[in-house]
């Protein structure tokens, strides 16, 4: 099988590449093949750009600047939605001129599109009420996406917090929770919907493998973690202490707008995983920190 990956030198793209090359041909779409060759395996084809026609079965779009590297600025924003609609208009434009039509287009998304849920366990068809930045910017990143559900099946990845040993928020949080300088953010009663690296790419390959799923799929653990209980599991895992907390105003004046990223509670439920079938390994955090730290 022929994969397109936009993305693919990413977190989960590398990740998924190096799981999966055995049964699959990967393409990436990169605008520095020297530095994707360095970061990912032999056999992996790389293209600058989209062809004229689609030559694979399956695409999955993640391409899109990092949400929380930088402090959101007016021109921040701006690239962060750029970066991820842009290139998904491309994607749908091939696919809708294609003479061969991929079987899928499975393309990112995240849990910000519900905003703040407070405590409500949350599925996929669950009314959006509290609108911002990030719902905004999934809402219309999906939409691109679904213009081309008339010529393929269209899986939509929302993410929560993906953890890995090797990136992502678990290296941001690491080295201060080593100083001992780790603590709750906020009143740290907010929920914070998380997904194990393994588990993420594996759903990936179901959704790709799996007919019936279409559509919009939470990419979360079932057991969503309170910012306390989090910030207790990864002390314990560390051996170090949790004294320290970030109050709301220092997270705000450190990260602006941003901020609303750690301090919103989201206590997604991935019912449509669970109802297809799907398996996840990693669903307990302190065995899913373990495994990886």
């Amino acid at each position: 099988m022929r994969i397109l990956i936009t993305g693919g030198t990413g977190l989960i793209g590398r990740h998924f590449i190096n799981a999966f090359q055995q049964p699959y041909q990967f393409t990436v779409l990169t605008r520095n093949g020297q530095k994707a060759e360095k970061l990912l395996p032999a056999g992996v084809e790389f293209i600058e750009q989209l062809p004229e026609q689609n030559c694979f079965e399956v695409i999955i779009n993640l391409a899109g600047e990092p949400i929380v590297d930088k402090r959101w600025t007016v021109q921040q924003k701006e690239k962060i939605c750029q970066s991820r609609w842009q290139i998904t208009k491309q994607v749908v434009a091939m696919i809708e001129r294609a003479k061969f039509k991929p079987s899928c287009l499975i393309s990112g998304s995240a849990i910000g599109y519900y905003g703040e849920t407070g405590k409500n366990l949350t599925d996929e068809d669950a009314q959006v009420t509290h609108t911002g930045f990030a719902h905004e910017l999934c809402k219309k990143w999906e939409d691109i996406a679904l213009k081309a559900k008339d010529h393929c099946r269209v899986v939509l990845l929302r993410t929560g917090v993906v953890l890995a040993n090797d990136g992502g928020a678990l290296a941001k949080m690491r080295w201060p929770f080593y100083l001992g300088l780790g603590g709750k953010l906020g009143h740290g009663q907010q929920y914070m919907s998380w997904i194990h690296i393994e588990d993420m790419i594996h759903a990936i390959q179901f959704c790709m493998l799996t007919a019936t799923i279409e559509g919009a799929i939470n990419c979360t653990s079932p057991q969503a973690s309170t910012n306390v209980a989090f910030t207790k599991a990864l002390g314990q895992q560390l051996n170090r202490p949790t004294l320290f907390s970030v109050p709301e105003f220092m997270l705000k004046l450190l990260m602006g707008q941003g901020a609303e990223l750690l301090l919103i509670s989201q206590n997604i439920y991935p019912q449509k995983l669970l109802i297809q079938g799907f398996d996840f390994n990693h669903s307990n955090l302190k065995y899913a920190l373990a495994d990886l730290l």
